[in-house]
């Protein structure tokens, strides 16, 4: 590969210098512009695998710049430099289509991060040109195919990204997505669930902790921050975080530093945060629970998860998918659904969405015996039971000639299924709605051959 060509915008000489010299120890060639117009007459004659630009400039602003590039040369990832603090800024270039900023004095080992940063990005837009993402986030809706072009444009970029979406819609899937085809790939990609970690625990888990610093603390440990190290940091259910942890997760973000519990030293992290919730956090922030200054850094730019019930042509190929990676976990043939088993799937409202859609299956499967056609029946919907008991007209006979264990079973195997469906196969609710302990539901299931 040859050696990359890098444009620097900036009206003061030091700092054309200092980029200049920083380039070619990393083997980088450079071109230096002071104004607007220069960089534009360079940028039409010379091809720039990076554009570097203040963002005051004599003739012009440095968003224009980033637009222009974004339109006219969109495989030139460009960067913005920004007065130090100036967070404002730097959120407007990302939203205009920068890449990613440096803050202002120029601090070297930052610099270089980021030309690495940009220079890794071009060797993913080659590697992964051919990528398919069609297994992964499957769909040929309309809705499915604009959601895997944001992807990979927002995998281009440094930005913050808010994921929203119902629950299931598979944002987490779409977070790996945009870290695995972005620049970062090869470095840790880091999921935590703000709210599954206690409140007392969240700021020792996002930026760890010195031994000794509260009881507990046996020995130094790092925070999540430092474990995404250069990689992808995803704040599942960041809606759940206490106000005073959103503070800190603020500044944090700003600051790119993190100090932790017990330490009086900070230290710098390098991490791109991808945010998620199912919540819709503008109405979070109008209520007060949610700091409206922390969503503004988190959703530079927002993605939306469209919801299953949107995109019900979409089932099918869905639970293809579904029903071959479950066949694949027990190395059994994978059975396929009927006609009317698929009109059934897609008339369901779906509020748990593809999770939901995933759970009915895996049910499914679980309570036949290797049959290769799944019918209605064998979905055991609660709104198709539900009908067909409405619409039955003969009443069952009073006399059984079967034997009573037999009966019995029949009428606790129903009650079972009955409470596993109305809490969508939560097995502890179900045990609590059926008055017995979890232990004794599992015995009963496995009994019945329903585990």
């Amino acid at each position: 590969m040859s050696k990359a060509h890098l444009l620097i915008v900036d009206d003061e000489r030091d700092i054309l210098e200092l980029v200049t010299i920083t380039c070619t120890r990393m083997g980088v060639t450079s071109r230096g512009a002071q104004t607007l117009a220069e960089a534009l007459r360079l940028l039409g004659e010379e091809r720039f695998d990076l554009c570097l630009t203040d963002m005051r400039l004599p003739d012009g602003d440095g968003i224009d710049l980033v637009r222009t590039i974004v339109e006219q040369h969109p495989t030139t990832p460009v960067a913005v430099l920004t007065a130090y603090g100036s967070m404002e800024t730097a959120v407007a270039a990302m939203k205009a289509g920068a890449f990613d900023f440096v803050s202002k004095p120029i601090d070297l080992k930052d610099l270089r991060e980021l030309i690495g940063s940009a220079l890794r990005l071009i060797e993913t837009s080659t590697a992964t040109a051919s990528d398919a993402t069609a297994g992964e986030l499957v769909g040929t809706s309309q809705a499915m195919r604009e959601t895997r072009a944001m992807i990979a444009k927002l995998a281009r970029s440094q930005a913050p990204i808010y994921i929203s979406g119902e629950s299931g819609t598979g944002k987490e899937l779409a977070a790996r997505l945009i870290h695995r085809q972005g620049p970062r790939r090869d470095q840790a990609f880091v999921p935590v669930n703000c709210g599954a970690i206690p409140a007392e625990l969240i700021e020792s888990e996002l930026f760890g902790h010195r031994k000794g610093s509260f009881t507990g603390a046996v020995s130094d440990k790092i925070g999540l921050f430092q474990a995404a190290q250069h990689g992808t940091l995803f704040l599942d259910e960041i809606a759940d975080l206490p106000l005073a942890m959103q503070v800190k997760l603020l500044r944090a973000i700003q600051e790119k530093r993190v100090r932790p519990v017990g330490s009086e030293h900070e230290i710098a992290v390098d991490v791109r945060i991808i945010s998620a919730s199912h919540c819709d956090l503008e109405a979070e922030v109008e209520s007060g629970r949610f700091r409206q200054d922390l969503f503004y850094r988190i959703n530079v730019i927002e993605l939306v998860m469209p919801p299953l019930r949107e995109r019900p042509e979409d089932i099918p190929l869905l639970a293809e998918q579904i029903l071959t990676q479950l066949a694949a976990a027990t190395a059994a043939p994978t059975p396929r659904l009927s006609d009317a088993a698929l009109e059934a799937l897609s008339g369901l409202p779906f509020p748990g969405n593809v999770r939901e859609l995933q759970n009915i299956l895996e049910r499914a499967t679980a309570l036949t015996d290797e049959m290769q056609l799944l019918d209605v029946d064998d979905l055991h919907l609660p709104a198709v039971q539900a009908r067909r008991k409405r619409e039955a007209v003969q009443p069952e006979p009073e006399t059984d000639a079967r034997p009573l264990e037999d009966r019995l079973d029949e009428i606790e195997r129903k009650a079972i299924l009955e409470a596993l469906d109305s809490t969508r196969w939560n097995r502890t609710a179900a045990a609590k709605r059926l008055g017995m302990s979890p232990r004794s539901l599992r015995y009963r299931l496995t009994k019945l051959g329903l585990s």
